[in-house]
């Protein structure tokens, strides 16, 4: 059994179940965004919600697989990588998230998240009708009328936020986009067989890298994995918060509002080895952490570790880029 409809923020659907069982649910992405999606789930007496899964135009995934005793829920939210604003799409309950990859498990009268690192989000119930086995798709608009649609205009938006001239009207699109791709690939020493994904990781990655979004983006523009900790002035005091992983070629969003900050500092580190350091000394553990104060590090079971300026007065967004030689010069702030 399907349904289609066009999630807006603020939508919900009542559900009941008849009793608990194994429900699947497949989520159709019918729009020109990479979506990043989150599920919940009523089981017994706790709602679990896990996320993220990667959706991408065109692609129809299964993103929950859970044993139920009522509801499921629903959030999605387009990828970071898009320029102009982000587009949601929840509904009227909240639910428990993380920035970064999460499984939760709270309580069903509960009233705030356990997690320190945890934040309400706003999720749609959705009507399964009863049956185990579920499809939603999202919908944009009513021009992108098939998923064969939503992956074309899916790589005409990644084109255009990555700043080839991808756009045009009627056939003069698709010869556009085609022209466009095609510049692409060769840049990238793309084949054309690579597959829909494929392409589509690497045309999220650089326009992840070109966009000058609102936030902080760290971008690991090495072959290996790299660990990212980053300290901020907040409420008169320093927090440092880390470790956020970032796989090579990718970025991860540690800060997701207008920066308001007048520094920012940076220290990235694989294994042992110091990519990105400085003279300014925090707190780290060797496990994710929230550290508040930059003093004592020793004598409170803390190391210090040297951390890097980064320069963030002026910004409402930045993007640190980590070469093997350690962090790469920005481009100058536009006047």
């Amino acid at each position: 059994m399907s349904r289609r409809f066009l999630m807006a923020l603020g939508a919900m659907v009542a559900l009941a179940w008849p009793g608990a069982a194994q429900a699947q649910l497949k989520l159709c992405n019918q729009t020109s965004y990479v979506l990043y999606t989150a599920t919940g789930a009523l089981a017994n007496t706790q709602i679990v919600t896990h996320g993220w899964t990667r959706v991408v135009p065109g692609e129809c995934r299964v993103v929950a697989n859970e044993r139920l005793s009522g509801a499921m829920f629903l959030h999605a939210h387009s990828s970071h990588a898009h320029s102009g604003p982000p587009r949601t799409w929840g509904g009227a309950s909240q639910l428990c998230t993380k920035e970064t990859d999460f499984n939760l498990q709270v309580a069903a009268n509960f009233r705030r998240c356990e997690s320190d690192d945890a934040f309400l989000t706003p999720f749609a119930t959705v009507d399964t009708k009863g049956n185990a086995a579920w499809t939603t798709t999202l919908t944009e608009s009513r021009d992108i009328k098939t998923l064969d649609a939503a992956r074309h205009a899916g790589i005409t938006r990644l084109l255009r936020d990555i700043g080839y001239p991808a756009s045009g009207r009627g056939a003069n699109e698709a010869v556009r986009r085609d022209a466009a791709l095609k510049a692409f690939r060769q840049r990238m020493k793309l084949s054309d067989k690579a597959s829909p994904n494929d392409l589509f990781d690497a045309l999220e990655t650089e326009a992840m890298k070109a966009a000058a979004p609102q936030g902080y983006a760290i971008c690991n523009d090495t072959g290996k994995p790299v660990w990212a900790a980053l300290a901020l002035p907040e409420n008169k005091q320093w927090v440092t918060r880390g470790w956020w992983q970032i796989a090579p070629g990718g970025c991860a969003k540690a800060i997701t509002d207008p920066l308001k900050y007048e520094k920012a500092y940076l220290r990235v580190e694989r294994g042992p080895k110091q990519i990105v350091g400085g003279k300014a000394n925090f707190c780290v553990t060797d496990i994710e952490f929230e550290v508040f104060g930059r003093d004592r590090c020793t004598e409170r079971g803390l190391r210090a570790a040297g951390f890097a300026e980064t320069p963030v007065k002026g910004r409402s967004g930045y993007a640190a880029h980590i070469a093997e030689s350690g962090l790469v010069a920005p481009a100058p702030t536009p006047r």
